[in-house]
């Protein structure tokens, strides 16, 4: 596997994980660890994982 391939895949799975965590905000899913998970903190995990993905795509052209 290429440092390209390598990223590209990283970015597309970061991208899944903040659209299925922007997904559970709009639909209004919960999500209980032992204790519920507020929505807040998809919020930071939409953030979060949409800027791993942008970086990731970004590398991938790069390299």
């Amino acid at each position: 596997m290429t440092i390209r391939s390598f990223c590209t895949l990283a970015a597309a799975i970061f991208a899944l994980i903040a659209l299925l965590q922007l997904i559970r905000i709009v639909m209004g899913w919960s999500v209980t660890f032992g204790v519920d998970v507020p929505f807040w903190a998809s919020w930071i995990a939409v953030v979060v994982a949409g800027a791993l993905s942008f970086i990731g795509f970004r590398a991938a052209m790069r390299g």
